[in-house]
């Protein structure tokens, strides 16, 4: 599923227009992103928690040159579904 595909999804089941739903699901998606941003957690309850992990510094391999590279310590999104989630899912 596409964002379209939500976005048209949500307009059938609420009655609102897609424009309307576009502006939700961008702010929405605005809004986690900031908050990430920011290092704090975004929890849905039902849904799912948004955070952050650190991934440790680590010395990689460029197999086409066969050199090794240093890469930073740095952090990366990650989504955990809540047990309601993982559950319908299965």
């Amino acid at each position: 599923m596409t964002k379209a595909d939500l976005i048209n999804e949500m307009a059938i089941s609420t009655g609102y227009d897609k424009k309307t739903v576009s502006v939700i699901v961008e702010s929405f998606m605005e809004g986690v992103k900031g908050s990430l941003a920011k290092g704090e957690s975004v929890y849905l309850r039902g849904f799912g928690t948004f955070t952050l992990k650190t991934r440790k510094a680590k010395i990689a391999r460029n197999i086409s040159k066969n050199t090794s590279i240093q890469v930073p310590e740095h952090k990366i999104a990650f989504f955990k579904a809540a047990s309601e989630l993982a559950e319908a899912v299965r």
